[in-house]
């Protein structure tokens, strides 16, 4: 009985061929939209979590940033950072100092503290330049807070520190940008007009990670390490402001400090203790900065937490908007099976006056429409799936496509065509068969 119902149904779908074709359509755009969207934002969301897991899951991480007062336009009553005046120029210090990492270093529960120095510069060799380049200047201890790796040669060492060694280790891209296929290492460079030897290059990393000060979006595979010791020797902390005529300098002893957090007691989650230490480093600056909003303090676990949350928000958002596109087409299908036990008002009396019982009618026309929803459901899961992989081919844009959202969108699909089906199954099997009959 079923798989003559199956036969019956099929046949009468492919009677009207261009019908049936539009009501699907509405049910493929559906399904395609909710796999679309929802793959297309998980592989946001998960890009945005790999950037911030990226920068260490176990550390606190506190960043130079510029004062309110001295950000153009701002209002003169905001406080102003320390200031320096002479006859001749103007230099206004702020942001993080040496002191304060002495104070961050003394904390009981740090395993590693990261001081780094950034510098803008050009970086060249021979004719090959990096007009804008940044220049980091750091520790050995760099590396291990950071997922990163050396490809050729090697990080730095405590003894290029101690002796102000004139040493650089080039992240893949600028190594590429200077050298091309040349192998770069015990290879001169020239930074800000200063020799330095190449001794190793890193291994490349995602272009959209942010690291150490860096703005998101911006390429960490032209960076440049030098030691911290070397930085402050040669390039110094006061960097002119505005053009090169300018009597205004801004001093920033570190741009950023990072402090790499270990377990503590019988604890083995070194990331149970992070918050704790981020609330000890704000209250520590707070007191050693008098309240001035020079620094900021980041912390990976709690950028997290807050991004997962989002995500979760955002991907209801979007099922949501995808959901009315199932929806209307199930009003589709709903529009195209009344019209059909219009039409069709004459066989089901004579299907009642040979014997056929209301279940049986039921049956058929829900039958009709799970076919037709489930076809349009395969149909658009294909469309679903294809759409993501497009995007990530044509527009580099990452997306995640999940069995469970391919299952979803399916599943509502045929959901949606029984539900908006069972209305013009019970008209069709409410009809009484005499007045059926006298239908032409």
């Amino acid at each position: 009985m079923w798989f003559t119902t199956f036969r019956l149904s099929a046949r009468n779908l492919w009677l009207h061929k261009l019908r049936s074709s539009l009501t699907l359509l509405g049910t493929i755009l559906g399904v395609a939209s909710v796999i679309a969207m929802l793959s297309i934002g998980e592989g946001s969301k998960q890009e945005a979590l790999d950037r911030i897991r990226s920068m260490g899951a176990n550390n606190v991480i506190v960043r130079t940033i510029q004062p309110a007062g001295q950000e153009e336009g701002a209002d003169s009553s905001a406080t102003q950072p320390a200031m320096v005046t002479t006859s001749t120029y103007k230099i206004n210090a702020y942001g993080l100092t040496y002191g304060d990492l002495r104070s961050i270093d003394a904390l009981p529960t740090q395993k590693d503290v990261v001081p780094v120095m950034i510098k803008h510069g050009e970086v060249a060799r021979q004719s090959q330049r990096m007009a804008k380049a940044r220049l980091l200047g750091t520790t050995p201890n760099f590396q291990a807070t950071r997922i990163m790796n050396v490809a050729r040669g090697r990080f730095l060492l405590d003894s290029d520190l101690e002796n102000m060694a004139n040493v650089a280790v080039l992240a893949d891209g600028a190594a590429q940008k200077l050298f091309g296929i040349s192998d770069p290492l015990e290879q001169a460079i020239l930074i800000r007009g200063t020799a330095f030897r190449v001794i190793g290059v890193m291994e490349p990393s995602d272009s959209g990670v942010a690291r150490s000060g860096q703005s998101e979006g911006s390429d960490s595979n032209f960076d440049v390490f030098i030691p911290l010791s070397t930085g402050a020797a040669i390039f110094g902390f006061n960097e002119r402001e505005g053009s090169r005529g300018s009597r205004e300098f801004h001093r920033v002893e570190l741009n950023e400090i990072t402090l790499a957090v270990h377990a503590t007691g019988d604890q083995t989650d070194s990331s149970r203790n992070v918050v704790p230490v981020a609330n000890m480093v704000r209250t520590l600056l707070e007191k050693r900065h008098g309240g001035k909003q020079d620094y900021q303090v980041v912390v990976p676990v709690e950028l997290m937490a807050q991004a997962a949350h989002e995500k979760r928000i955002w991907n209801l958002v979007l099922a949501a908007i995808a959901g009315i596109s199932l929806l209307v087409g199930g009003i589709g299908i709903m529009n195209i099976m009344l019209a059909t036990v219009t039409e069709r008002t004459r066989e089901i009396g004579i299907r009642r006056a040979i014997g056929a019982k209301k279940r049986d009618i039921i049956r058929q026309f829900l039958v009709e429409t799970t076919v037709l929803s489930a076809m349009g459901g395969v149909l658009g899961v294909i469309l679903g799936v294809a759409i993501p992989i497009c995007v990530t081919l044509f527009a580099g844009m990452a997306t995640v496509t999940s069995l469970g959202a391919v299952l979803l969108a399916f599943g509502c699909s045929v959901l949606t065509g029984i539900v908006f089906g069972v209305y013009p199954a019970y008209k069709a099997a409410s009809m009484s068969p005499i007045e059926a009959l006298r239908k032409q």
